[in-house]
């Protein structure tokens, strides 16, 4: 594909984020009390990169900020639907089950995040919980280990959703998430 075919989408500092968010993600999933300490300060990257991803909503690049694709919970059932019979329009950024996407994953690693720090607070007494002490440690394991596994199923579908908008619309988006560029329309 000649260059003149292709627009840059995704800047080089989202397309960052992204990839160590998924490196310090896995990272923490398969470490947890084997390898405490890497376990804990890849869960310090992924709070940095959410920081980072937030703040990058608001002042980031025309296709990252959130502005450009938040939408209602309709927009993206009907966005979904259109998949389903292989109707979906294609966009240059995020789509309308991307953006959901988006909402999800954040909001489940914040949840991740806040619960681990908790058990850490509780366990360790370390940490910026750290005056949590002692209690309710099991209570604050269970929600961690459940955002965690929420977290994990939120990037099995996101993949699939890649690969099935991929095939559909004929664009590799793996390859764009490294590169930066799509397709013109």
């Amino acid at each position: 594909m000649k260059s003149e075919d292709l627009i840059k989408v995704w800047d080089l500092p989202l397309r960052i984020f992204h990839w160590l968010l998924v490196i310090a993600f896995f990272i923490a999933y398969f470490t947890e009390d084997e390898l405490l300490t890497v376990h804990v300060w890849a869960g310090y990257l992924v709070g940095g990169l959410l920081v980072f991803r937030l703040l990058w909503g608001f002042v980031g690049g025309q296709y990252a900020r959130f502005a450009n694709f938040l939408c209602s919970p309709m927009q993206s059932v009907a966005y979904i639907k259109d998949l389903i019979k292989l109707q979906a329009k294609r966009y240059i950024g995020h789509n309308p089950a991307g953006a959901a996407m988006i909402v999800l994953l954040l909001l489940s690693l914040l949840m991740t995040v806040i619960t681990g720090l908790a058990v850490y607070g509780a366990d360790q007494a370390a940490g910026p919980l750290a005056f949590i002490g002692n209690s309710h440690e099991d209570f604050w394991e269970e929600i961690h280990e459940f955002f965690a596994n929420f977290t994990l199923l939120l990037v099995i579908v996101h993949v699939i959703g890649v690969v099935v908008e991929s095939i559909i619309h004929r664009e590799n988006l793996a390859k764009a998430m490294f590169n930066g560029n799509k397709k013109r329309p």
